[in-house]
């Protein structure tokens, strides 16, 4: 890919978020709305690698994702303003989910159909750093290892998890665990009696 040609998609995804937002501004989008910025480059270096018939998984951020993978503008631009974070392209194998790292297992299903045919497709699902943490990531991982699954992870490590710090909030380096055991007095939730009034 020419320089030219990259600074021109770069600025392409650019005016596309822009546009949104000032739709959002405008109150156009009733909808929450997850914007993405100054990741372009690296998007574009990891579309190059994806096909046409190669399937994507993305989150709720995935305007971006949505325009790399060939959906046309004014098509992701009408789902953004109909439901925003759920852009979903059956012709483009594009789908989302808002649930954190909830897309995982359904990628995952979609990678083993796929070896199962011996067909020639790939997966690529995208979550953020701080669902990379989170047990579903972890088991996805292993089952896809294991089985030699055709799909790639791509972690979009911004360091934040909504506001929080993904770094501080899992304090890997700082954790040291304590464990005991007990018997629990009470019931999950409640008092263990029914209470009329």
């Amino acid at each position: 890919m020419t320089q030219i040609i990259t600074l021109n998609k770069i600025q392409e995804l650019i005016d596309f978020e822009n546009e949104i937002k000032d739709l959002f501004l405008a109150k156009k989008i009733r909808n929450p709305i997850h914007l993405s910025g100054t990741n372009e480059l690296e998007l574009i270096k990891i579309f190059e690698k994806i096909k046409p018939n190669d399937w994507v998984f993305s989150t709720h951020r995935n305007h971006y994702h949505a325009l790399l993978k060939g959906i046309p503008k004014e098509e992701v631009k009408r789902q953004v303003l109909n439901q925003s974070m759920h852009i979903n392209s059956r012709k483009h194998k594009f789908f989302t989910s808002a649930i954190v790292g909830g897309i995982l297992p359904i990628a995952l299903g979609v990678a083993m159909a796929i070896k199962r045919k011996k067909g020639k497709d790939k997966v690529y699902a995208f979550i953020g750093d701080m669902a990379a943490e989170m047990g579903v990531f972890q088991e996805c991982l292993k089952y896809a290892e294991g089985y030699d699954l055709p799909i790639t992870f791509i972690i979009e490590d911004n360091g934040l998890s909504v506001e929080t710090n993904t770094r501080k909030s899992w304090g890997l380096k700082e954790t040291k665990v304590v464990k005991y055991a007990y018997v629990r007095k009470f019931p999950h939730t409640g008092i263990g009696q029914w209470i009329t009034f």
